[in-house]
């Protein structure tokens, strides 16, 4: 088994790393605060002093971090992976990020004999925790290959979408996606309450039909419930919003619907509602009805 070095332990990459410690795999952790790195140590995982050496240690490396400039800072900068890890070794980026930006980091790295493998996840904090993720990966064949056993014990179900930054793609596609679907679940809703007609019942009959999905099963729920606690906060979506925009700008994809509703996540995040699970979007539609 290849040694790990996994460097970001938040609400995804700590459940991650552990169910890696787990499997038995030797793990490196890093990351910026301490009390995640203690709670792995505990765990049999090896603390790591800072990103390069803890990619000096590894056979692969995997980070799980917020944003694009937190990639790029934690590999290209200063004591960053890029310093430490070796030729011949594998990077593996979990994160969600600009699709421009996995690729720049993929051909750093292939300056110093390192294939890179862009790997964002859908599922949350519920499937990092379960290794239920569905992973979707940006590389080589055989870089992906190479990481498949670690994919198998993070997730459920690995795709490989195609070359370096196609991952990201592919995850920026899927936070579109989630996002119109909230939105549509809550003007649907809201059209049945303005209406007088019981929301909670209009629910159960389009989850019997052709309109059913995940995202009116479980956040039709938050709405009926106001249940807005994270789940996925608006920051977080807000943010891989404005990355398939930046995609969409780059590539030449007009993206009018996604612009819609980013609008809407601003809105919620400039009311104070940025820490509030995604589906909140509910809230706002009622509040703008006069609710």
């Amino acid at each position: 088994m290849e040694r790990i070095g996994f460097i970001g332990l938040g609400i995804m990459g700590k459940p991650m790393a552990a169910n890696l410690v787990a499997a038995g795999y030797e793990v490196t952790v890093h990351n910026r605060s301490s009390a995640a790195v203690d709670e792995l140590v505990a765990a049999g995982a090896t603390a790591g002093e800072g990103p390069a050496a803890t990619a000096a240690q590894a056979d692969v490396v995997v980070t799980m971090l917020p944003d694009s400039p937190d990639v790029e800072a934690v590999v290209l900068g200063e004591g960053g992976v890029a310093e430490g890890i070796r030729e011949g070794s594998l990077f593996v980026d979990m994160s969600t990020i600009s699709p421009a930006v996995s690729r720049r980091v993929h051909t750093a790295l292939a300056e110093r004999g390192v294939e890179a493998v862009d790997a964002p996840v859908s599922g949350g904090e519920p499937a990092a925790r379960d290794g239920q993720l569905a992973i979707m990966a940006g590389g080589s064949e055989e870089a992906v290959a190479r990481a498949q056993p670690i994919f198998d014990v993070l997730g459920k179900a690995t795709t490989h979408i195609g070359p370096p930054g196609a991952g990201q793609v592919a995850k920026a596609a899927n936070q579109l996606v989630v996002a119109l679907n909230i939105q549509a679940v809550a003007e649907a809703l809201l059209l049945a309450r303005c209406a007088g007609v019981d929301p909670a019942r209009v629910r159960e009959a389009l989850l019997g039909g052709f309109a059913a999905s995940r995202v009116l099963e479980v956040h039709g729920e938050r709405m009926l419930e106001h249940a807005f606690d994270p789940g996925f906060r608006i920051a977080l979506h807000r943010k891989d919003l404005a990355i398939a925009q930046q995609a969409g700008r780059d590539d030449g994809a007009p993206l009018p619907a996604t612009s819609l509703v980013a609008s809407l996540l601003d809105a919620l995040i400039a009311q104070g509602d940025g820490d509030r699970d995604h589906s909140a979007i509910g809230a706002l539609y009622e509040r703008l009805a006069g609710e």
